[in-house]
């Protein structure tokens, strides 16, 4: 195998995770080749929060020039009452939160998003992105590993040093692996997102100004349900995320399943927050699918990063974040220690683990106290009342903080 073929990377899905992937591998000199099944890219999902943890790494990859176009930086994350509509605890952001971190916390549109890493791969000779093309199998060897990828009813096969899964939740490249190493399967968790983005300046966007805070991240929580609310898009639209128990619907971004079901769970809410869901409707829903911890490298050359490898529920605002941690660490570990791919994909894994253990606790811990009732409810009110604005911002300190850590061997 040449030298220029043992370094290539190649990248299955160009996502956040997978174009994150190949900006860093391009960043420490590799050359990148990059499948999207998609012929066209258009973004799944409507809004998204990107906390400085993963900010810190698009700025370092030249993709926070471009995301800051159109990005908000929002004030606050306040938590707030959905049936009395009393604000419970605020968590500081903005400037404040910038200077404590060290990088902006965001809120964004995940086609701006998309569009900035876009930009910053346009940039990257070394990227080849290839769409149209899926990769629907996966060869490990000594030296190398080869994948089979299908385009236009066609399959060819593009050999590399390292292949990176980063096609998502319902990833084809750990599919593949889970019949024969062992990877794990992508399963419903019993939850529905009911997604919707509403413009600045119509009735529902009115209407919200009235319940929630238009310069932050408001989250209202009640037992039935919660929703997520913020400004995109420059501040011209806000994205709602409501969340409630649901029975499994059809695999995708854009499901449908009965609204009555969101309707349902709001009962008791604030009357001007229920007129809110109404004006915002059509509301898409969509299945939230989880991916267990359980094995995410091969030691041949095969590393799985964010969804693909550990696709989390969204209640600690945290999915795209280790997608970015994880390519861009993976591609500081294969270039510091570029002679020993076994050791530094078995580094990667064990470093990583922890961390997206401790956010995946986190989430549950989050819906846990958002959705509490009764005698629950009351004390969680009384702990948020009586703890300070800076404790409650010293809480997301090891999230937040978080920097990549320098791995030495010896």
């Amino acid at each position: 195998m040449t030298e220029a073929r043992s370094r290539q990377i190649v990248i299955a899905g160009a996502g956040i995770a997978g174009l994150t992937a190949a900006l860093a591998f391009a960043e420490r000199g590799f050359p990148v080749k990059l499948f999207e099944q998609a012929k066209q890219l258009e973004a799944a999902g409507a809004g998204l929060q990107l906390s400085p943890n993963s900010t810190r790494i698009l700025r370092r990859l030249g993709v926070l020039e471009h995301l800051l176009l159109n990005a908000i930086r929002p004030e606050a994350v306040v938590l707030k009452d959905a049936k009395s509509l009393r604000e419970l605890a605020r968590v500081p952001l903005g400037a404040a939160g910038e200077s404590r971190w060290g990088a902006p916390y965001l809120a964004a549109h995940r086609a701006d998003l998309q569009a900035a890493l876009m930009a910053a791969v346009a940039q990257r000779p070394e990227i080849e992105l290839v769409t149209g093309a899926r990769v629907t199998g996966v060869a490990a060897g000594p030296q190398s590993v080869v994948a089979t990828v299908e385009t236009d009813g066609t399959a060819m096969e593009v050999g590399g040093g390292l292949l990176v899964g980063a096609d998502g939740v319902w990833s084809s490249v750990r599919a593949g692996l889970a019949r024969t190493a062992g990877f794990a399967a992508s399963r419903f968790s019993g939850e529905l997102a009911w997604r919707a983005t509403i413009p600045a300046q119509s009735a529902a966007g009115q209407v919200f100004t009235q319940v929630g805070a238009p310069d932050s991240v408001t989250t209202f929580l009640h037992p039935g349900f919660h929703m997520v609310a913020y400004p995109v898009s420059n501040g011209s639209a806000f994205n709602l995320a409501a969340f409630t128990k649901g029975e499994r619907i059809a695999e995708g971004w854009s499901g449908h399943a009965d609204p009555a079901i969101l309707s349902s769970a709001m009962r008791g809410t604030a009357a001007t927050l229920s007129r809110l869901v109404e004006l915002a409707g059509p509301w898409t829903a969509f299945p939230i699918h989880t991916v267990e911890q359980r094995r995410w490298t091969m030691p041949d050359g095969i590393a799985l990063v964010g969804d693909a490898a550990h696709a989390m529920t969204p209640f600690a605002a945290q999915g795209a974040a280790m997608g970015i941690e994880d390519g861009a660490m993976l591609a500081d570990l294969i270039a510091d220690f570029p002679g020993d791919l076994k050791q530094s994909l078995t580094v990667w894994e064990n470093l990583r683990r922890p961390r997206v253990a401790r956010v995946l606790k986190r989430g549950a811990l989050n819906r846990l106290a958002w959705h509490a009732w009764g005698p629950v409810a009351i004390a969680r009110n009384l702990v948020l009342a009586t703890r300070p604005a800076e404790k409650l911002a010293a809480d997301m300190d090891w999230l937040y903080g978080w920097e990549e850590q320098k791995v030495v061997r010896r």
